[in-house]
């Protein structure tokens, strides 16, 4: 339960970091996406999420499994006989913790230009359906859990962190960038408002993730809990030096956007193995995933795709990496292990692809999903909620 409750405190974190990488015009926007966010996904997940996830023994090996609408109570949902140390509502409530992050990735790379109607409806969809079908594969006994190796994903690399950063991906792609991100004259630089509140946010988040893959090992083992916040802590550590050297070997500058966006890369990339890592594939891990990130935010500038926040960069090549390290470092490490970390990686990805890709085209095609052109210069923190942020202040943008 203390897990869970760090974990909660992650929405946070988002929060402050996706508002501090962006315009001050549109900060409330971002905080009431990021609040609402929670909500969606403890309804939706506590409806027909959760059971979609975790249908029940008799869907084993499967691609899809439904227990039906609602929290169902077992025999002993009460007591730790539910399984060893934790009841029913503590594994629901722990893993509703995790659905909404899936969303909350994807908030932040759509930001400054997305409608809020459509995202919110996005949201239910992809908290409520995608995310637990994708999780029932590996978390809820499907089929990647009963292939011959089975895929390994201890706390989320893929489950969580990629599938938000594919919906992440495509919701980018389909919007376009904002108004002059990219012109005749190439790239232009839109900083974000507040370093502070955006350092704020990834310190909270890496606070969070000693319950988010501390409370994965799903007991109160004090060696392998322990084991895990010290992997965790050195994917992260590491992860800031990745992004400090080659960023600064590129630009020639010390970037602190990218250093704290390596810090999540190491997080996002040691999620998968942290229980079945040492201390130094913990930092090697953390190590290339900082500098991948670099190397990521530039590739998404050359192609057009418009990200704030990094969020793509860091969930998705952050996440791919993670799971990928799965069969190349740690206890598990071996070429059987490695092709089922692909597997893994190829079959989320391409259901993530085609349900969001489907989500967001009809949603284009009929709604519209992005805000029109006065909308997005004036900022949507007057034309979707009607306020500023900081009225008694005069902002430049």
């Amino acid at each position: 339960m203390i897990a869970t409750t760090m974990v909660f405190i992650m929405h946070l974190g988002f929060a402050s970091l996706e508002a501090g990488l962006t315009r001050s015009k549109n900060t409330i926007n971002i905080l009431f996406k990021n609040t609402i966010i929670p909500a969606i996904g403890l309804l939706t997940y506590a409806f027909v999420g959760f059971n979609l996830m975790y249908p029940g023994a008799e869907y084993a090996g499967s691609f899809f499994g439904f227990a039906g609408f609602g929290l169902t109570l077992p025999e002993g949902w009460d007591t730790s006989n539910y399984n060893a140390g934790y009841t029913y509502f503590t594994d629901f409530i722990f893993q509703a913790m995790f659905a909404a992050t899936a969303a909350t990735i994807v908030s932040g790379a759509v930001a400054e230009r997305v409608k809020l109607g459509p995202f919110i409806f996005f949201s239910f969809l992809y908290v409520g359906i995608c995310y637990p079908i994708v999780g029932m594969w590996k978390w809820g006994g499907g089929f990647l859990n009963t292939l011959e190796t089975p895929f390994y994903d201890f706390a989320g690399s893929t489950i969580v962190h990629s599938v938000g950063g594919w919906g992440a991906l495509i919701g980018a792609a389909l919007l376009g960038p904002r108004i002059g991100k990219y012109t005749s004259r190439g790239m232009t630089a839109i900083p974000g408002h507040s370093i502070p509140l955006a350092t704020l946010g990834v310190f909270l988040l890496w606070f969070g993730w000693f319950g988010f893959n501390g409370g994965s090992v799903l007991s109160a083992d004090p060696g392998l809990v322990s084991k895990v916040f010290v992997t965790t802590s050195m994917a992260a550590a590491a992860g800031a030096f990745g992004a400090l050297i080659v960023s600064y070997l590129m630009f020639k500058t010390y970037d602190i956007t990218m250093v704290l966006n390596g810090i999540l890369a190491g997080l996002v990339g040691i999620t998968a193995g942290a229980d079945q890592m040492g201390v130094n594939s913990s930092i090697i891990i953390g190590l290339i995933g900082g500098g991948l990130i670099v190397f990521a935010v530039v590739f998404f500038d050359k192609i057009k795709v418009d990200d704030p926040v990094g969020a793509i960069s860091v969930h998705l090549v952050g996440g791919i990496w993670g799971t990928l390290a799965v069969g190349i470092f740690g206890d598990l490490a071996g070429v059987s292990q490695l092709v089922s970390q692909l597997i893994g990686i190829a079959s989320v990805g391409a259901f993530c692809v085609v349900f969001a890709g489907v989500i967001f085209f009809v949603m284009k095609k009929t709604v519209g999903i992005r805000v029109d052109e006065a909308e997005e210069t004036e900022g949507l923190d007057i034309n979707e909620h009607s306020m500023r942020a900081y009225p008694d202040f005069a902002t430049k943008d």
